[in-house]
């Protein structure tokens, strides 16, 4: 039996898989804020006492091979680099040491800010949404399982701008785990398949500017390469 939709059934955004034909379909982005204690410091933030949690739209994520294009209403777009982690089933009230089990993979991306644009938010007591979560502020790199990695708790990742070394930061230095992240996010949403968790971003954050070129890496391996247009 065919299901009629009184207005058109929404297209669903999806990112490539690595060396398959399949496709990974986005539904949700979580996003963990002030999660890495130097970043903090280093943007003159209050050190909060539980995760702090803003989204991401389908649309935030940059698609296959384009660029990220700096917006017109901005004239600070800072890079922060991040750890993702992918959701495979449902979940609600998740506890801690279950969590392992609702994910396999992992992946390196690009939390993009207007910085200018949520500095005046955050003055005005204001949502942060359109500074971070405007279309194409979110960059999402390979997939990989996680089994891959020794330990997840004590993974090296990197941005590099113009080939110089501009965030270094290891999972070991979280203020909050991954499972523990997936606990607390599983509080207040259910988690479902296609939902997408960035982990927050290490020190270092910065503007990028036009013809910038940024490399992802997690230890020494490539994760995504992407242009400033």
């Amino acid at each position: 039996m065919s299901t009629n939709f009184v207005i058109p059934a929404p297209t669903i955004t999806k990112i490539s898989i690595k060396d398959s034909q399949d496709f990974f379909p986005i539904r949700r982005i979580y996003c963990i804020g002030r999660n890495y204690a130097d970043h903090i410091k280093e943007l003159k933030n209050n050190r909060p006492n539980d995760p702090v949690i803003f989204l991401k739209t389908d649309t935030s994520v940059i698609l296959k091979n384009q660029p990220f294009f700096i917006p017109s209403f901005s004239n600070d777009i800072h890079h922060e680099v991040e750890l993702l982690i992918k959701i495979k089933k449902i979940g609600k009230f998740i506890d801690p040491k279950f969590s392992h089990k609702y994910y396999d993979e992992i992946s390196l991306g690009i939390d993009f800010t207007a910085r200018d644009l949520q500095s005046e938010l955050k003055s005005k007591g204001l949502p942060w949404e359109k500074s971070k979560a405007f279309d194409g502020s979110a960059m999402i790199g390979k997939w990989v399982d996680k089994s891959k990695f020794k330990d997840i708790n004590n993974l090296t990742f990197s941005l590099e701008v113009n080939g110089n070394l501009a965030q270094n930061g290891n999972t070991s230095l979280m203020l909050w785990n991954i499972d523990e992240i997936i606990s607390y996010v599983s509080k207040y949403f259910t988690l479902k398949i296609g939902d997408v968790i960035f982990t927050g971003t290490p020190a270092g954050v910065g503007s990028v500017n036009i013809n910038d070129q940024l490399i992802g890496k997690i230890e020494d391996e490539e994760f995504f390469k992407l242009k400033i247009k």
